[in-house]
């Protein structure tokens, strides 16, 4: 990471002459219920994180609903669905962003979004979000982040499923059109990832290579990845929800504990000349697209058909 990079998101800045910033990644966790979303925010806020990112997209946005095998999920956590009826379940409608904006604020906590079509940034830009994430599967889509960067907002893009020179053009793509800085995050898109793929190094090469805010979107059980990434420097991006809040649907298999949320929050608050530099945010269970679907859902994935890595990194 070059020393000078720096972002700022909601007037926190982010680099590394700063201490962690910590995100709490929300994605389906809500079961389907504004009330457990609400619950998340407020628990999310409660340990002291800094950020908690949603996920903005419908099923209809994302693919259609088709029972033929290039449209089933074959093992896995969310083995036997379709992808539109996975999705269904999974997203969050849009009709509740503006009271999770609300009660965000209302809390002291900052919220923003991975969007995945201009319809979902539209919608974001309306409820003045500071900030875009571009997911993994979307790093290869150039018009969308060319329509997110001219907001001229922070853009925070995870590059798990792209090659450098795949990343060289979301990058330069942003630089060109006007993003309010740029944050790449290494990414291992598989739930859970295994630990001995975390490959965290490359934290240390993204930001070096491209002289941006670099971190690891982090999928892998347990905190050791995420703590390694940040001391390293990085803004790192390990995304959960809080274990006490019940729940039910295609991400109850995948949780994360509070304690240990409050602990890396205490601890990265005590330490945070140590840790200078890093975005540790918490992600788990988002639906995947396999490699035999990806062709059919958006045109921007269609390059990524073939490759073995098929869950999507929001």
């Amino acid at each position: 990471m070059s020393p000078d990079a720096e972002l700022e998101i909601a007037g926190r800045k982010i680099g590394r002459n700063h201490p962690p910033y910590i995100i709490a990644e929300l994605s389906a966790n809500h079961g389907g219920h504004l009330a457990k979303a609400l619950e998340l925010i407020e628990a999310a806020a409660a340990t002291g994180a800094d950020a908690i990112k949603i996920q903005t997209y419908t099923p209809d946005t994302m693919t259609i609903p088709h029972d033929g095998a290039d449209f089933q999920i074959r093992g896995g956590l969310w083995d036997g669905y379709q992808l539109h009826q996975l999705y269904k379940e999974a997203y969050t409608p849009y009709e509740w962003h503006a009271e999770m904006f609300a009660k965000a604020r209302k809390v002291g906590i900052t919220i923003f979004s991975t969007p995945f079509d201009e319809t979902a940034v539209d919608l974001l830009a309306g409820l003045e979000a500071p900030a875009y994430k571009i997911a993994s599967f979307e790093v290869i889509d150039l018009p969308l982040i060319k329509y997110v960067a001219r907001r001229g907002k922070p853009m925070i893009i995870s590059t798990g499923m792209a090659n450098l020179g795949e990343i060289e053009e979301a990058v330069e793509t942003a630089r060109n059109n006007g993003a309010g800085g740029i944050a790449l995050l290494h990414c291992t898109s598989a739930y859970p990832a295994p630990i001995e793929e975390a490959n965290v190094r490359t934290v240390v090469h993204l930001g070096d290579a491209f002289g941006v805010i670099s971190g690891l979107s982090d999928h892998a059980p347990g905190s050791a990845a995420c703590v390694a990434a940040t001391v390293l420097g990085g803004p790192s991006s390990k995304s959960t929800s809080p274990s006490h809040v019940p729940r039910a649907g295609p991400t109850q298999r995948f949780r994360w504990n509070r304690m240990n949320s409050e602990s890396w929050s205490l601890t990265a608050s005590r330490h945070g000349p140590l840790l200078a530099g890093s975005i540790t945010a918490w992600h788990r269970a988002k639906p995947p697209i396999p490699a035999s679907a990806a062709r059919f859902t958006r045109s921007s994935r269609s390059r990524q058909a073939s490759r073995s890595r098929t869950r999507m990194c929001g």
